[in-house]
């Protein structure tokens, strides 16, 4: 069945970065676009990044844009997503998704968390 797996969160300071990785199976993974969603505590779900089938597109929410950049590398089935200059605000449960980000299906999430 289709299934994705995020890994690559945890606690990291203001400024810092992390690279967010996601394994994608079960589906002809060069076919869809993926994409990355967040949702912090107390907060609904919010559209991060998306990156095309081929990966020639890319696209980024207002708030991460030029800090974020979303990859894939369909040979491995795998999308990441390289976090630079993170802020307390970036604080969430990241997801990605397959396709659509509101309805695609979404693995269990990994936590970042960005404190001092």
């Amino acid at each position: 069945q289709v299934q994705l797996v995020e890994s690559g969160g945890g606690l990291v300071q203001p400024g810092g970065s992390l690279r967010l990785s996601c394994a994608a199976s079960g589906f002809t993974f060069s076919r869809d676009a993926i994409s990355w969603s967040r949702q912090a505590p107390g907060k609904g779900l919010e559209w991060v990044s998306t990156i095309s089938r081929d990966g020639a597109g890319t696209y980024y929410a207002d708030s991460v844009k030029g800090r974020f950049i979303v990859s894939r590398d369909n040979d491995k089935n795998m999308v990441y997503l390289q976090m630079d200059n993170l802020k307390s605000e970036d604080t969430a449960v990241y997801y990605c998704a397959r396709s659509n980000w509101k309805t695609g299906v979404r693995g269990q999430g990994t936590q970042v968390t960005v404190s001092s």
